[in-house]
């Protein structure tokens, strides 16, 4: 009998493979993609979105995409793989993704074949979408400009394209490279890690859309989950997983705390729990640092102080 068998699953209820059907809304994607959809519709130009790895931004951007219909939007995604591209390469893959043919190499010329193209779209009564998933890649101020000089392709009182961006937390250095474009970003939307109660219920859904009849998972067992993965949903998954396994070879039917101490220990997850409590008890150091060092409480020490 295999691992599928055992369980009763029809599919694996724990892969960190991007599927749409297993997408969970939680309350704080939710409300990311109220606020995204938002900021497209009325094409306020720029959004900003921002997550630690594994949170879900990439599903998220999927799943925002498959909402703009063809209809109404031309919308398409870009994914950075690294961050050596330059301003003509990202300027000819978006004007390729909104359907410019043969775009030329000299920029002048391609804008205005962009521009043309934007005004095309405008015409047909669609909206220009470019998505641009590990955004934080884009490092340097020409591709910030670049940006920026693309958004300046409008209509009196009418936006041509909106940009959605997807990254890391340096995201938001990264668009201040320049000043210009950040004080154009119209949303900025920072989507945090889960919380027990949606780490819970996060688990429970995935077993559910995989087949499965019961919960696998001791309440115990949850809480040691939540706290390890610290809420990012691709650290569950993994140690979900594992676990599931590991009493798959042991014959087992529960994953208790135990199992899943055994999983947290065999990844090194304790290491990452350990680094996060150093930056904390670091931060709090500075804090309580920065509060000794108060100028008006020197000052006061000063006028107090009487020599003998």
């Amino acid at each position: 009998m295999n691992y599928l068998n055992y369980f009763g699953f029809k599919k694996e209820p724990f892969s960190n493979a991007p599927m749409r059907e297993f997408y969970y809304n939680s309350k704080n994607h939710s409300q990311a993609i109220l606020r995204l959809t938002y900021i497209i519709q009325a094409m306020k130009g720029l959004a900003v979105l921002t997550g630690e790895i594994g949170t879900g931004k990439t599903t998220l951007a999927r799943r925002l995409l498959e909402s703009l219909t063809e209809d109404a939007y031309i919308a398409r995604m870009l994914v950075i793989v690294h961050s050596k591209i330059t301003p003509l390469w990202l300027l000819k893959r978006v004007s390729l993704q909104l359907g410019v043919q043969n775009p030329l190499d000299d920029k002048l010329a391609l804008l205005n074949q962009l521009y043309n193209q934007l005004l095309n779209i405008n015409k047909e009564g669609k909206k220009a979408i470019i998505l641009i998933d590990e955004a934080q890649m884009l490092q340097t101020r020409e591709i910030m400009e670049e940006i920026r000089g693309i958004l300046n392709m409008e209509l009196p009182g009418q936006k041509l394209i909106t940009f959605v961006l997807f990254g890391l937390k340096e995201l938001e250095q990264n668009i201040h490279l320049d000043e210009p474009l950040a004080q154009r970003v119209a949303l900025k939307y920072h989507l945090s890690a889960l919380d027990l109660s949606s780490t819970e219920n996060y688990i429970k859904h995935r077993l559910k859309l995989s087949g499965a009849k019961q919960m696998f998972f001791t309440k115990e067992a949850v809480e040691i989950i939540h706290k390890y993965s610290r809420g990012v949903p691709r650290l569950i998954n993994t140690i979900c997983d594992n676990a599931l396994f590991e009493i798959f070879l042991a014959h087992e039917t529960i994953a208790k705390s135990d199992i899943i101490m055994s999983v947290v220990k065999s990844l090194g997850l304790e290491y990452y729990l350990n680094e996060e409590n150093k930056k904390n008890n670091s931060q709090k150091i500075k804090t309580e640092a920065t509060k000794v060092l108060n100028y008006d409480d020197i000052d006061k020490m000063i006028k107090d102080y009487t020599p003998k």
